[in-house]
């Protein structure tokens, strides 16, 4: 095995390949991502190679055996190999996943697909709407400050020429010299970056605006745009929702939403699409309160990795371990900024997503209407993108919607006694982006078993029980639709009573359903199921009146099913389970 470089947009890229020989020839294949920086990439190959190796030796000690002794009585016991899990090795492989298990797939299939268009299967629609849920309930519904709007997708065209869109809303196209591919740059890359695909320089084509135009009327119609960001609908509506919510500085609209951008290069799945969601919030501040109440130790001591920007001026990717009271103190941003970055990687950290960077903007990519700007990177399998970001948006945009309007976008702050236009702090999320980084963790696929285990976060799995009867009897089939019957109140759950047990459990492991619930021969004699917990496999009797009680503690409250019950001989109840099935 060894450490490869690519080059993509002028960044260096580093990967673990690994070679072979197929039908003759020395194939080449990638192992894993390791990362921008050539030192921690060949720290991270080292303990992949040396867990591999460790696998090997494992495997091979499963094929023997061990005699231990017991007084006079000796056990044969087999010593099990672990098993060897591989994670996701490209976005491709994560594509054809979600379409293959109904998740996601191309809009307008069955003529080809649309590109940068997306629609969600089943499975899909419910993961998303438990990801919103779960950013709405952090950000919204768990505070007093905070209230929500739900926007039109299309607006007045003058909002776009005050918000600064028509004018500066645009991305540069351009077309390699070499090997001909076409892309686009933000402006700030133009002649800094080389082609991703074969190294040469890029031919600008042109800037072109990203808002998509239609029409208004049938008649005389009129043009507009779909909104290419939620922020402005919060902005033009700000004063009659302060008013009519009698909310006082500071507070925040949220929302999350539907956006269009006219991509010129839609790519990476779900990364880079054309129609999308956003959820953010546009939190109003008096611009004389410079102290943030809120900040406390909890904010302050939270570890992040920082990409700053002094450091990619030199042209350098190297992170440096920091926190977010360190960056504070540097002058990097406001007290409110800190603490709503800081609000941001508490909600990553609780949706799973803890392999976060943060990268500063450079002055030369800074939007037109921000003085401070952080993007909050993943590290996907195809490098280190953002996910989400934070804005210092000053007063740039109700100022503007002010002039734009003729209308007054002051309003009067009961704490300091003084009408003013309020200073704006504006944290964003890609929804789409952290739904594939959740689907990226998530993915495990498991080589000895041959299928992928889906390890969701429990909360936001799409069906969060799947309930068999294990002999194809009318009793049983009657207890069985009796608990899903009470659980679907509740939660999404399915019933499955189709081949083996075995391949039910893969069935709900493969889409990430957290617990599988058995009803065997024990159910009628002492009402209690079996449930499986999918990450190991493991299973436990609960009585089946403490059941849901149980799932609500283990689903919300962090706690672990397998403490609510006597552990189950799964080989036993397998073996079991067939001769059962025989028997029937």
């Amino acid at each position: 095995m060894f450490v490869v470089k690519k080059k993509i947009h002028g960044r260096d890229y580093f990967y673990l390949n690994e070679t072979h020989r197929e039908k003759g020839k020395v194939v080449s294949k990638c192992v894993a991502y390791l990362g921008k920086d050539k030192a921690e990439a060949d720290k991270k190959a080292k303990k992949i190679i040396e867990k591999i190796k460790s696998a090997s030796a494992s495997s091979r000690l499963g094929q023997s055996k061990e005699i231990i002794s017991q007084g006079e009585k000796k056990e044969i016991v087999e010593i099990q190999p672990p098993e060897e899990i591989l994670a996701l090795k490209s976005i491709e492989e994560l594509a054809n996943f979600c379409k293959e298990k109904g998740f996601v797939f191309r809009s307008s299939d069955i003529y080809g697909g649309l590109s940068g268009f997306w629609d969600y299967g089943p499975l899909g629609v419910e993961l998303f709407n438990n990801l919103k849920k779960d950013w709405w309930n952090f950000f919204v519904n768990g505070r007093e400050d905070m209230v929500g709007m739900d926007a039109s997708i299309i607006s007045h065209p003058k909002i776009w020429e005050a918000s600064g869109h028509v004018a500066n809303f645009s991305d540069v196209a351009v077309i390699c010299k070499q090997c001909k591919k076409s892309t686009k740059l933000d402006k700030s890359e133009v002649g800094k970056v080389k082609c991703d695909n074969c190294g040469g320089e890029y031919i600008v084509q042109g800037e072109f605006n990203l808002m998509f135009k239609t029409k208004i009327g049938a008649l005389d119609a009129s043009e507009a745009y779909l909104r290419g960001e939620t922020a402005q609908g919060m902005f033009s509506d700000f004063k009659i929702i302060q008013q009519t919510s009698r909310m006082q500085l500071p507070f925040g609209i949220a929302q999350i939403g539907r956006c269009f951008r006219n991509e010129i290069a839609p790519r990476d799945f779900l990364f880079r699409s054309r129609e999308f969601h956003i959820g953010e919030f546009e939190f109003f501040i008096n611009p004389e309160e410079k102290k943030c109440d809120k900040l406390d130790d909890k904010h302050l001591k939270i570890k992040i990795k920082l990409l700053d920007a002094q450091t990619q001026e030199k042209n350098e990717g190297v992170l440096r371990n920091t926190t977010i009271g360190e960056i504070l103190n540097e002058g990097k941003l406001e007290e409110w900024h800190a603490y709503w970055l800081a609000e941001q990687i508490l909600w990553f950290n609780s949706i799973g997503l803890t392999e976060i960077k943060i990268r500063e903007h450079r002055k030369d990519e800074l939007s037109h209407y921000s003085s401070a700007t952080f993007d909050i990177d993943y590290e996907y399998i195809f490098g280190s993108k953002e996910v989400g970001g934070i804005a210092n948006r000053g007063q740039f945009d109700l100022t503007n919607h002010e002039k734009q309007s003729k209308v007054s976008m002051q309003i009067f702050d009961e704490k300091y006694k003084n009408k003013l236009i309020p200073k704006v702090i504006e944290p964003t999320f890609g929804m789409e982006r952290v739904f594939m980084a959740i689907l990226s963790k998530a993915y495990n696929y498991n080589k000895d078993k041959d299928y992928v285990i889906l390890k969701l976060p429990l909360s936001l799995a799409p069906i969060k029980a799947a309930v068999f009867p294990i002999i194809k009897k009318p009793e049983y089939e009657k207890i069985a639709e009796e608990i899903i019957e009470d659980l679907m109140k509740e939660w999404k759950v399915s019933y499955d009573k189709s081949g083996s047990i075995g391949r039910r459990y893969a069935r709900n492991d493969e889409i990430g359903t957290p617990y599988c619930i058995t009803i065997d021969d024990q159910t009628a004699e002492d009402k209690t199921v079996t449930v499986r917990w999918r990450d190991t496999g493991e299973q436990v009797r609960i009585k089946i009146k403490e059941l849901k009680e149980v799932l609500r503690q283990t689903l919300y409250d962090g706690k672990n099913i397998l403490s609510y019950g006597k552990k189950v001989d799964t080989r036993k109840k397998e073996v079991d389970a067939s001769l059962k099935g025989k028997q029937d």
